[in-house]
């Protein structure tokens, strides 16, 4: 039986706001990015739609928003491909032109007028509340609000796709580190407090109610999947029913001593049988999905698992 894949970004909220027609040109652009690139800017685009979604805000801005978010790493194409491309940490010097991506992109979509008006994806996105990010150091109230958004979804894919998550389990240590994002980048001293401090210091990176907000949609994610799961769960259980009745008959066939009542038992197995199983193959196929279903039995419980710990977490 074909295992069913999830997809952590299933396009349904795009598809709502029929993005087609008003993003046509937009993302003929991302045809000259790199597959992994494209792939991010797709993801981030999509989980960027559904956060609004969630923050409540309205069609105009939410479409809008999703579209500076497939525009966001569009300065890659001028970053070198040895750079880009790297396994390895960059070096310093090699950060640093990795950082210019944003003013690029920024660039390239101001000489554009079908780009100019999603010129913040490309600019804002690597922008951090307490001043700390780039490529102009602003803080809280200067970064647009489109920026601060595409930010946490930008985070959160990059450390996804490092990853290579092929379901929810485990997604919570990603979670922390996105909490940890939106805790001060200083400690008070002795004296005790953060009061002291100007208001940037006592602000992390990323903006807590837009993180919160992703809790939500992981957390409806993670219901998604298990229902993915329950479902291939149950259609295996089905099969199970269907190679336990095939058993019972060789059973009886093994132990008939007439010809005549072992043809009838080996007729009531072939009649079971479905497309690629034979009566010499059923039993190994019949372990394969007892296997099948014991391990994605486990999956849901983990996920059901996954879920008490990702509500325990405080942003």
């Amino acid at each position: 039986m074909k295992q069913p894949e999830f997809d952590f970004y299933d396009k349904t909220s795009l598809k709502s706001y029929n993005l087609d027609k008003t993003m046509r040109y937009q993302l003929d652009m991302l045809d000259t990015l790199d597959v992994f690139t494209r792939k991010h800017s797709e993801n981030v685009a999509a989980l960027t739609c559904r956060l609004c979604e969630y923050l409540h805000c309205d069609k105009g801005f939410t479409e809008y928003c999703t579209i500076c978010a497939y525009l966001h790493d569009i300065g890659k194409l001028f970053i070198p491909p040895a750079i880009l491309q790297k396994p390895a940490k960059l070096t310093d010097e090699e950060f640093e032109i990795m950082k210019t991506h944003t003013t690029l992109g920024y660039e390239m979509c101001m000489k554009d007028l079908k780009l100019r008006p999603y010129a913040a994806g490309p600019l804002y996105h690597h922008e951090a509340l307490n001043g700390s990010g780039y490529p102009q150091g602003l803080t809280k109230n200067k970064i647009p609000y489109e920026g601060q958004i595409i930010r946490v979804a930008d985070e959160y894919d990059a450390i996804v796709s490092k990853r290579q998550y092929k379901s929810h389990i485990g997604i919570s240590d990603t979670l922390k580190i996105l909490i940890d994002e939106t805790k001060p980048s200083v400690t008070p001293d002795y004296s005790g407090t953060l009061s002291k401090l100007s208001e940037e210091a006592k602000l992390g990176k990323s903006n807590p109610v837009i993180v919160r907000t992703l809790f939500k949609v992981v957390i409806d994610d993670i219901g998604y999947e298990i229902t993915c799961t329950q479902s291939y769960v149950d259609a295996l259980s089905e099969d199970i029913k269907r190679f336990k009745q095939m058993e019972k008959y060789k059973q009886k066939m093994d132990k008939a001593k007439k010809e005549k009542e072992k043809n009838y038992y080996l007729e009531g197995i072939k009649i079971l049988l479905k497309p690629g199983e034979t009566v010499e193959n059923f039993d190994q196929i019949y372990q394969e999905y007892i296997e099948a279903y014991n391990t994605r039995k486990a999956i849901i419980d983990n996920l059901y698992s996954e879920i008490k710990t990702i509500k325990k977490l405080k942003v």
